[in-house]
């Protein structure tokens, strides 16, 4: 196995991290970077699309690929446009659950039932934590934050079964506690044709960790503690919630320009 000091060399550029101690993002960024070097993709055929948020310094700058930082919610839009221009890439996405499932709700919608050939990471702290904490799509019923200080009344976006019910070919839920687990799933999702996502519960013992007096550690332990493998249990439920064989958009596409004698140069 392949040592975390060529890991570093190989997929992580040098930059002062912008990661708060304790925070999920360079976890993930190893989980990515792990998958990579133990599938066929080599990463100079990669592109790692991000938007806006503490998530999208996962990628951009750190990871050692040709990356596109754009506005915000708009990275699976982005990518879109990079797989259909050149359908030989792998595009990854990384984007945080405000700027996936907020403001880029729809995109994540079309992008599920379109089919096309993204692997998209959505990092779910449950709030907006660059910008201090406020309430997000993805917060629980009753949670406090700081712009919901008696509870959140709203219900929370249940990403992953929504992505699912859409159509997208791959779809699953890990936490940072399960390292190997999210490595292979990642893995998966690059071997996967057709739209892959993947949510990923991350801790946030900045802003979340705070108001719940939990540090980084704790909140992964907590992670242990409530998750399960197992559907039929009331934790909450880690692993693939959906595979299915679909068209997908960049393949049908290209398809038709051929029908009509375009050229695919």
């Amino acid at each position: 196995m392949i040592k975390a000091k060529e890991i570093k060399e190989k997929y992580i550029r040098r930059h002062p991290s912008p990661f708060c101690p304790g925070c999920g993002g360079g976890m993930v960024l190893n989980s990515m970077s792990r998958a990579v070097e133990e599938s066929e993709v080599s990463k100079d055929d990669i592109v790692a699309v991000s938007g806006i948020g503490c998530a999208a310094w996962i990628p951009s700058p750190h990871w050692r690929v040709d990356t596109l930082h754009t506005t915000h919610g708009r990275a699976i839009a982005y990518a879109t446009g990079v797989k259909i221009g050149n359908k030989d890439l792998e595009v990854m996405v990384v984007s945080g659950d405000g700027d996936c499932a907020g403001i880029g709700g729809n995109h994540l919608l079309h992008g599920a039932r379109n089919n096309i050939d993204l692997n998209v990471l959505m990092i779910n702290n449950g709030l907006y934590a660059m910008t201090g904490g406020q309430v997000a799509p993805t917060t629980q019923h009753d949670e406090e934050t700081l712009t919901t200080p008696y509870g959140n009344p709203s219900s929370s976006f249940e990403a992953a079964e929504v992505v699912k019910a859409a159509g997208a070919a791959h779809v699953a839920r890990w936490t940072t506690y399960h390292m190997k687990d999210l490595i292979k799933e990642v893995k998966k999702a690059i071997d996967t044709t057709g739209f892959s996502f993947i949510e990923v519960l991350t801790q946030c013992p900045t802003r979340k960790g705070k108001k719940e007096e939990m540090n980084g550690l704790e909140m992964l332990e907590w992670y242990k503690e409530n998750t399960s493998k197992n559907e039929n249990t009331d934790k909450i439920f880690v692993g693939t919630l959906s595979e299915v064989d679909r068209p997908e958009l960049t393949e049908e596409i290209y398809k038709q320009i051929e029908e009509v004698g375009g050229d695919l140069r």
